[in-house]
């Protein structure tokens, strides 16, 4: 060994070592200060919404038909709306993408057709939204003649969750031990047991993680029902899923385009009702959750 790095090498390490410390507090802080200003701006826009919309909240404002007159509008339609479409949303987009994950998983083979529909499902979990609503016209709409319907906006937002439903789910899954088959298969469980009876229970509460951010997403997606032609103004209420409907999301995108400043606060107001929906769901979901990781335990 080179005498002079014998000697000098520790000093350099030192050196190295508080430089690597300091670029690593300036990150830090870096961090830091994104993540606030980002809390930040998200509480003045908060606090812009509440001022604007708080004073619309009443009675009126939930049970009326949307209406050229700001004092005679409500989102009565759109509500009901927009709980019709994640309801089925939900029952369509999480069988099939637990489902899907479960296949992939536990009981495909590691081929050349296994790797190809990974791949597809990364790269449409990246695909935009707008590009989902031309699918879902071009299909559902057109190809199957659903028109204008409920069925037509829930297939497209199916569509659009799914890779986030399914991804997730498999990283769940991941997290499963081995030790968990392995004990299932000793005691005489098929392949199929093992999944349904061990391993699905044991990545229940990372799968629902999953399912709360693709629901999330698709609550407040407005292009591609804009582009399935969902209307952007109903006076009546969908009684099943051929009918024709409108989501909070393009009702508030309806108002805030008018020129009239009442309108923009009604808009507000939805926006309130349409957070308020998301945190109930959400709490709902992180609630079984919950409840579900203490069973396993």
């Amino acid at each position: 060994m080179n005498k002079n790095s014998t000697l000098y090498c520790p000093k350099k390490s030192a050196a190295q070592l508080r430089n690597r410390q300091r670029k690593a507090k300036l990150f830090a802080h870096f961090c830091a200060a994104v993540t606030w200003a980002g809390a930040a701006l998200l509480c003045v826009l908060l606090y812009q919404v509440s001022m604007d919309g708080f004073k619309w909240l009443d009675l009126q404002f939930f049970t009326s038909f949307p209406s050229r007159f700001p004092h005679k509008a409500g989102i009565k339609s759109a509500l009901v709306g927009t709980l019709w479409l994640i309801t089925m949303v939900a029952f369509i987009a999480i069988p099939i993408g637990v489902a899907t994950a479960l296949y992939l998983e536990e009981f495909s083979h590691n081929g050349r057709v296994n790797r190809l529909i990974e791949l597809n499902i990364a790269n449409l979990a990246g695909v935009p939204s707008i590009v989902y609503g031309i699918i879902g016209l071009a299909i559902f709409v057109r190809g199957l003649a659903l028109e204008r319907s409920l069925i037509s906006g829930a297939l497209t937002m199916s569509l659009l969750i799914l890779p986030v439903i399914i991804i997730a789910s498999r990283e769940a899954i991941k997290t499963v031990p081995m030790s968990i088959r392995h004990a299932a298969y000793s005691l005489g469980a098929t392949r199929w047991q093992t999944a349904w009876s061990h391993v699905l229970p044991a990545s229940f509460p990372g799968i629902l993680t999953g399912v709360i951010l693709a629901l999330s997403r698709a609550i407040g997606e407005t292009a591609p029902l804009i582009m399935i032609g969902a209307l952007t103004y109903v006076a009546f209420l969908p009684e099943g899923p051929m009918d024709s409907f409108t989501v909070m999301p393009i009702q508030i995108y309806n108002w805030v385009s008018r020129p009239q400043q009442e309108f923009h606060e009604l808009a507000s107001g939805a926006i309130i009702v349409l957070l308020a929906v998301l945190l109930i769901m959400n709490a709902t979901a992180i609630f079984i959750r919950h409840k579900t990781e203490q069973k396993l335990k």
